[in-house]
């Protein structure tokens, strides 16, 4: 595995194949960076997870990504590479070299800009087919992944905030989180969620932590086990899956022409009761012209309404219940027509404010409070609304990249210095659920959490830190200061990189969740091809510490998409979850598994050039 890049992404992708994946990895990065990956203690090959030894990340030193560079770094011989840079057109440009030195390696580029990343890897997938016209068409139709890192960090950091938990893995649009379940009491039912992924080990459940336990003291977890094991373990926390759902209010009712405006603010109680008037003055009126001048209604409806916006003809020569009726219609209309232009203007007036930025409602509560609405804000925003969830954004520059979008959506906006007094009272922080500080800086992050505390101190925070060692003492310090509320800090590479490495290790990996000192797998497969599969019930195909069904694929196989872990949003779910024992899994059939490293790479048979999906002991 080839990885550029100039910032911590590049650096912490190269470690997450490494560590997770087993791959053997060339970092290719700036002077500056390659210092900071030599001078890191888990670049020495000691991996975290096991307390193995395994290959460490070889360091290239190079300013770009010059076709020279990638030769140097042996692209031709890759299994995939990916290119990790912050400027787009640099990943563009280095895009089009690798395809040209090696038209059949994998390619994973980084691009904010969605509609350039599409049309780019329709392009490339395209160039591979021209290049090696014999070769495997669906292979190579899903050899160019183009991801951004705030689209794939914003599922974690929203599961952050709804669930207190960043270990999720996206499929068919749904998020799925591993909750860490512990010993059910004396009479207690635990909900099973979806399945039962692991039993944790014995010293899952004392204060200090599973993650602190001597490995070597202590049974290890159980991954993927039978009903009759987790029967026999129910001393022991479980680790079961289950969707990400948010249990607070609902949003209110459906709104006008996307611009945040309800329908019954633009038509507001005043001018219902004004268009009401004039209806029932203009029916009594022609009722009334109808029964004393023996006129047609429909053309006693018609002078009725000519004489109540007196714009007929003066009835000088008619008889004089016309006139009459004439003068009584017009002295309406001077009552009503001031009532009916009052509403309307008060109905436009509110239809532009709609169009600018909304105040949080005085009784709101029970929201998200997002700071920031930078790239990575915008992305948490748009997610958060998908699953109807409310928010009030506070954000400083009026011009921000999410201004336009929390406009659209009608989301609450405090514009305003998070740090000055009363902006996070304006955000009624007091009465929210959750805190996400997303700014691009960290002391910001870190003095809007303290003024949060000061407000409300149970509130559940997620604030964005991106150094690590910094970002471990907040921890620390908040969870010392405020030990009854829920503190997270979350490094958006961090977040980013799992869906950046399970991209590189082929669309079929959909994402990896650690259990304790062991990893998780979960991947798509076609049944076709895999006798565990092929012809067997989900019971029979199910094998215990190794592999299971999860879920199953409903789209036919032309309409199926690619890459199930970044289906668009617009795309109607397609996995159905709930799967009976016996149901057959057939040839033309795709199926959502999860599996340990030993298992995948027993279903996948050996990677390139020798080198296994996993390692021999998971």
């Amino acid at each position: 595995m080839v990885v550029c890049g100039d910032d911590g992404l590049a650096r912490r992708l190269a470690i997450e194949l490494r560590e997770v994946y087993r791959q053997r990895v060339v970092l290719v990065a700036p002077a500056a960076e390659a210092e900071e990956q030599a001078a890191d203690p888990s670049a020495a090959g000691h991996d975290s997870l096991s307390g193995g030894v395994v290959l460490p990340v070889r360091v290239e030193t190079a300013a770009a990504p010059t076709p020279a560079v990638l030769q140097r770094a042996r692209v031709d011989r890759a299994a995939a590479l990916a290119l990790m840079y912050e400027d787009d057109e640099t990943n563009l440009r280095a895009a089009l070299a690798a395809r040209r030195l090696s038209p059949g390696i994998r390619l994973v580029v980084r691009m904010y800009n969605r509609k350039l990343g599409q049309h780019l890897e329709e392009l490339l997938d395209q160039a591979a087919l021209v290049a090696l016209p014999g070769a495997d068409r669906a292979v190579l139709d899903a050899s160019t992944t183009v991801l951004s890192d705030a689209d794939t960090a914003a599922p974690a950091l929203v599961a952050t905030a709804i669930a207190d938990t960043n270990k999720v893995v996206q499929a068919d649009g749904l998020l799925l989180r591993a909750s860490e379940r512990p010993v059910p009491g004396r009479g207690e039912v635990p909900d099973p969620g979806l399945c039962t992924l692991a039993l944790l080990s014995s010293t899952a459940s004392e204060p200090a932590g599973f993650e602190g336990s001597d490995a070597g003291s202590a049974p290890g977890p159980e991954l993927l086990p039978d009903d009759h094991a987790v029967l026999g373990g129910a001393a022991r926390g479980t680790v079961v899956l289950e969707a990400v759902r948010h249990a607070g209010p609902a949003l209110p009712a459906r709104r006008l022409a996307r611009r945040g405006a309800p329908l019954g603010e633009v038509i507001s109680s005043r001018l219902r009761w004004a268009l009401a008037g004039i209806v029932a003055a203009v029916v009594t009126l022609t009722v009334t012209s109808t029964a004393l001048t023996d006129a047609d209604p429909l053309h006693a409806a018609y002078l009725t309404l000519l004489d109540l916006f007196s714009i007929n003809d003066p009835a000088v020569d008619e008889p004089t219940t016309r006139q009459v009726l004439q003068l009584l219609s017009g002295l309406v209309g001077l009552a009503l027509l001031p009532l009916l232009v009052a509403g309307a203007l008060e109905a436009l007036g509110t239809f532009r404010t709609a169009g600018s930025l909304r105040r949080p409602p005085r009784g709101l509560s029970d929201h998200i409070v997002l700071l920031g609405l930078g790239k990575i804000g915008t992305r948490v925003l748009a997610r958060l609304r998908e699953l109807d969830i409310p928010v009030v954004c506070v954000e400083q520059d009026p011009d921000a990249r999410g201004i336009a979008l929390a406009r659209d959506l009608g989301v609450p906006v405090v514009l305003g210095d998070v740090t000055e007094d009363g902006v996070l009272d304006a955000a009624r922080v007091h009465r929210a659920a959750a805190l996400l500080a997303l700014t691009s800086s960290d002391t910001t992050n870190l003095e809007a959490t303290l003024a949060a505390r000061a407000l409300k101190d149970d509130l559940r925070v997620a604030l964005r830190l991106y150094d690590d060692d910094f970002a471990a003492a907040v921890y620390r310090t908040l969870r010392s200061a405020h030990p009854q509320a829920v503190t997270r800090s979350r490094s958006v590479s961090h977040l980013a990189a799992p869906a950046f490495a399970g991209a590189m290790m082929g669309r079929q990996i959909l994402g990896a969740i650690s259990v304790e000192r062991k990893v998780l797998l979960f991947a798509a497969l076609p049944v076709a091809g895999h006798p565990p599969f092929e012809g067997r019930t989900v019971s029979e195909a199910f094998r215990p510490g190794s592999w299971r069904v999860l879920a199953l694929d409903t789209a036919r196989p032309e309409a199926r998409h690619p890459d199930l872990a970044h289906t668009g949003r617009d795309e109607q779910p397609s996995l159905l979850w709930d799967l009976h024992p016996g149901h057959v899994l057939h040839p033309h059939d795709r199926v959502v598994i999860a599996a340990t490293r030993r298992g995948l790479a027993e279903l996948l048979g050996p990677a390139p050039h020798g080198h296994a999906v996993a390692d021999g002991s998971r």
